[in-house]
């Protein structure tokens, strides 16, 4: 083996070839430990030891530790190295400390002493290897005692531009150790002019510090806005003879331009016109070139150009305002949707999501509908057919919901069993959500139970029952349907769970067919009582008792089914207890009491879905957009169990997933208001009052309940008579608010001469733009 090289230290390069000729561990182990006792006897005998040898006996000491060895010793001559004028030796010396000394050592105070000499030192070079090291430290201790000699340098005009880089990285180290390190105000102009610097690396350094700055304090650093647009537009007008040196493969710039368009997805769209203006010209412009045949056929070109597109359509859907660059966007979206480059599918699928859920370009997604649901079928990646089953939820409205749901049932059959459950819960949603016609919800529950009926969830199934058991005008087809399922040969134990409830509730409303009779349907339930679980089994005991009330004419079979011995005498405590009690109701019990018993079923209160609480906890900010979109649409009706009389259905005309007021719940009127109200406002209700004083016809506000819920939701019903209805959406971007008022018209006319006004509080009115 040859010889290794180094930098001029013969007995570093001789110990490494040693190492790598070792035959075994264990004459590794012999040669590691001559050379360690070799090194601690020079740095205890021999004080006259110089900075070659020092800094050769540290690199012998480094290398055995990247080798896995302990090193327990060493590091006071590494820290005597960092005072030499050689850069060499100042070099190893930070290299040893940021590898091996620790911010607890009992050196730091040694360490930051040496690293301030060099912060205030005027060479260039040293100062880097000092900031080097701090951002490897990085300790809390470090930032309190530095924290302003980097500022300092890195808006200090003598400061050359290298330096300026490591600084703001620097910064932004300690930033993340100790946000103290940088007081409001202080340095902020300063620190936002760095996006003018004319050095593209310390405007990417300063980008990056500037974004974290403006996560925790965006008020303050707000002027980085025009700024960044600024910068973005001069980088994407160049070409890429403009930059050279900051050009990768014929993209000038692409890490900068991603950096820009990130910042500016922490505020919202700029309120100065030629700003907002100009940010829009340069992502048309990004748009534009994205459409350019490539400049090269190098795979880098395109991931470059990629990733500038990508971040660009993340910012139009982040500010969401302009209709032509969202269409825009989503039609070259939706070129990648059939491109060779997983990755490029998988990415438009995602974005597309987002997309969406905007008013402007949701039209634009469904568009590609048929593409999603081919890669759905025939995509071999299951990470993009996850996204693709996301996307179909997405773009879902009333208008495509029987092909979507159809198309999803159709893929759950073959689906990857990690994807299956989250399909099951979407699917639920979107029957329930969409379904104009409620058979045709209880039609998509079943088919989901007899699909994937281990994916269903206890939610699922509890969440159809809920509904037959509210809409009388469904609950015949419910019963007759569900037995139609049971007979199928080989029945899922929840389609079990659905059938015995709901027969045992509704199936007098199929037993004067001589095919569902009631003895034709006990049997058909009995048959796959041994086959279930001992929790199935209770619940198919309480619908035998119902049988008992609304079928006398089989009482005895029933009573002997409650009798037998696999009841009575049943393992399972609750199954036996209750073939006890219901045996003895059954025999002592009248008629009338038997009938008041066993009544059927009150209505469920509303509340809301249990579905998508649980969708909401794996997907929340899919969720979340979806809620945004669909109260812009108007289109997203209330996921919240009705209570109808008569088989009539509340609709929510604002669709903000609020329950109207229940008829039980106290009614706010004549300036009364719950207590949540006065908590949160400080004030009585006496400002709603008056919106519906003069001429509107009295109407139902809020419950308490509600209020309440507007503490933790941005989204709510405040008013409603049989006119109108009012609603509130709220948006906040840090310290920044937006409240919109929602009207929605009951009747089948237009409303004329509408004019709403919102009285001035005098004590907000300091507070609101």
């Amino acid at each position: 083996m040859p010889p290794v090289k180094g930098d001029g230290m013969r007995g570093l390069a001789v110990f490494i070839s040693d190492i790598r000729n070792c035959k075994s561990r264990e004459a590794e182990m012999k040669r590691i430990n001559k050379e360690l006792a070799n090194i601690r006897s020079k740095f205890k005998g021999d004080k006259t030891l110089d900075g070659y040898q020092k800094k050769k006996y540290v690199c012998k000491l480094l290398f055995i530790f990247l080798l896995g060895h302990d090193i327990d010793f060493g590091q006071m001559e590494a820290v005597n190295l960092l005072s030499s004028n050689k850069y060499t030796e100042k070099q190893i010396g930070y290299l040893f400390i940021s590898v091996l000394i620790s911010e607890e050592s009992d050196l730091i105070k040694l360490i930051m002493q040496a690293i301030k000499n060099d912060l205030n030192s005027r060479n260039p070079v040293y100062i880097c290897l000092a900031l080097q090291c701090i951002s490897n430290i990085g300790s809390k201790e470090m930032a309190e005692y530095l924290g302003s000699d980097i500022p300092r340098l890195l808006v200090s005009g003598d400061t050359i531009d290298s330096v300026k880089q490591s600084a703001a990285l620097c910064l932004l180290r300690l930033y993340r150790t100790n946000p103290e390190v940088l007081p409001s105000g202080e340095w902020t102009s300063r620190i936002i002019h760095l996006l003018n610097d004319q050095h593209l690396g310390v405007v990417t350094a300063a980008n990056s510090l500037i974004d974290a700055l403006v996560k925790k304090s965006p008020e303050e650093y707000k002027a980085c806005v025009p700024l960044a647009v600024s910068r973005l537009s001069r980088i994407v007008s160049s070409t890429y003879t403009d930059l050279q040196d900051y050009t990768y493969y014929f993209v000038p710039a692409p890490w900068l331009c991603v950096k820009l368009l990130r910042l500016l997805q922490n505020y919202p769209p700029p309120d100065d016109p030629s700003v907002r203006s100009r940010l829009n010209e340069c992502l048309e412009t990004i748009l534009n070139k994205a459409q350019e045949p490539p400049k090269s056929k190098k795979v880098q070109h395109s991931n470059a150009k990629n990733a500038v597109l990508f971040e660009a359509i993340s910012l139009i859907i982040h500010l969401d305002i302009e209709p032509n660059l969202l269409v825009r966007g989503c039609n070259q979206l939706g070129q990648f949707l059939s491109h060779r480059e997983t990755n490029l599918r998988y990415l438009a699928l995602e974005s597309m999501c987002l997309l969406a859920t905007s008013e402007f370009s949701h039209d634009a997604v469904k568009k590609h509908q048929e593409t999603v649901v081919n890669a759905l079928k025939n995509e071999r990646d299951v990470s993009v057919r996850q996204r693709a089953v996301d996307l179909l939820y997405a773009v879902c409205d009333r208008s495509n919901a029987e092909e979507i749901v159809a198309e999803m049932l159709n893929y759950l059959e073959t689906a990857d069993y990690s994807i299956r459950e989250e399909m099951v819960l979407k699917v639920a949603i979107l029957a329930e959500k969409y379904a104009v016609d409620y058979t045709w919800y209880v039609d998509v529950i079943l088919n989901l139970i007899r699909i994937a009926g281990d994916y269903v969830s206890e939610e699922v199934w509890y969440r159809v029952i809920q509904i037959v058991v509210n809409r009388e005008d469904v609950q015949g087809y419910a019963a007759k349907t569900v037995f139609e399922a049971l007979q199928a040969p080989a029945c899922h134990e929840n389609m079990v769970k659905v059938g015995g409830y709901i027969l045992g509730e509704f199936g007098n409303l199929i037993a004067g067919d001589p095919r569902s009779s009631p003895i034709v349907q006990f049997q058909l339930l009995h048959s796959k009582y041994h086959l279930c679980s001992p929790g199935t089994r209770s619940l198919l005991l309480s619908t035998y008792v119902k049988y008992i009330n609304l079928f006398p004419e089989i009482k005895s079979q029933l009573q002997e089914t409650l009798y037998s011995d696999t009841n009575l005498r049943s393992s399972d405590v609750e199954i036996q207890q209750r073939a006890v009690e219901y045996l003895k109701l059954s025999s002592v019990a009248s008629p009338d009491v038997l009938a008041t018993v066993l009544e059927e079923m009150p209505h469920f209160p509303e509340r809301e879905s249990s579905i998508l609480a649980k969708l909401k906890k794996k997907k929340p900010n899919l969720e979340e957009a979806a809620t945004v979109r669909e109260s812009r649409h108007g289109t997203m009706p209330p996921m919240q169990i009705q209570t109808p009389v008569g088989g009539a259905v509340s609709d929510d005309l604002l669709n903000l997933g609020s329950s109207p007021t229940s008829p039980q719940a106290p009614a706010m009127t004549n300036g009364s208001a719950p207590d949540s109200l006065l908590d949160i406002f400080g004030s009585h209700a006496s400002t709603m009052a008056n919106m519906v004083s003069n001429g509107v016809v009295p109407g139902t506000f809020a419950t308490a309940d509600n209020f309440d819920k507007l503490v933790t939701k941005n989204s709510g019903v405040l008013f409603e008579n049989d006119l109108i209805q009012l609603g509130i959406r709220c948006e906040y971007h840090g310290s920044q608010g937006r409240i919109t008022l929602f009207y929605g018209n009951k009747t089948s006319t237009a409303l004329q001469a509408f004019l709403p006004e919102l009285p001035n509080h005098a004590a907000l009115a300091g507070s609101i733009l």
